[in-house]
């Protein structure tokens, strides 16, 4: 019988061999380097494969008008747009401007909650990007009293 670190010893043997033949795949990641590093919310959406926003009605954003702490801004986005593929939460003056995205389909209802930092007094966007690239938004300026981003 193996012991605990033996197994490990197998196993992280194991998994070096799997990627240094390429039989691990690196593109499952769920992470877009270039969405995570846009400074503005323009860049962002274009990383996902949006085109200009336009504002619309049927995307809704939830965010409180004043933000007493600034690390911990409670924020909701929904849209009712048939055929969304992301739907993403930005902070227009935040270090990167995406806070959070979420992948919908037609088995997922487009209406998801999170919590944000937020250094300073801000826009912020809820953008539903659809399948065929067109991209809607609504904005909010919510207003921070105690900085949550180093403050």
């Amino acid at each position: 019988m193996q012991n605990r670190r033996q197994t490990l010893k197998q196993s992280v043997a194991l998994a070096g061999l799997l990627a240094g033949t390429g039989l691990v795949p690196t593109h499952a990641f769920a992470f877009n380097k270039s969405a995570f590093d846009a400074k503005n919310v323009a860049d962002a959406v274009k990383a996902y494969g949006g085109g200009a926003p336009a504002e619309s009605k049927d995307v809704t954003l939830t965010a409180p008008d004043i933000a007493e702490n600034g690390a911990v801004v409670p924020l909701a986005a929904a849209s009712t747009l048939p055929g969304i593929k992301h739907l993403l939460v930005l902070v227009e003056k935040n270090p990167s401007a995406l806070v959070a995205k979420f992948d919908v389909s037609d088995m997922v209802e487009a209406s998801f909650a999170t919590r944000a930092k937020m250094g300073q007094t801000s826009d912020v966007y809820a953008v539903a990007i659809t399948g065929d690239g067109k991209a809607f938004y609504a904005r909010k300026e919510v207003k921070v009293t105690l900085g949550g981003c180093g403050g």
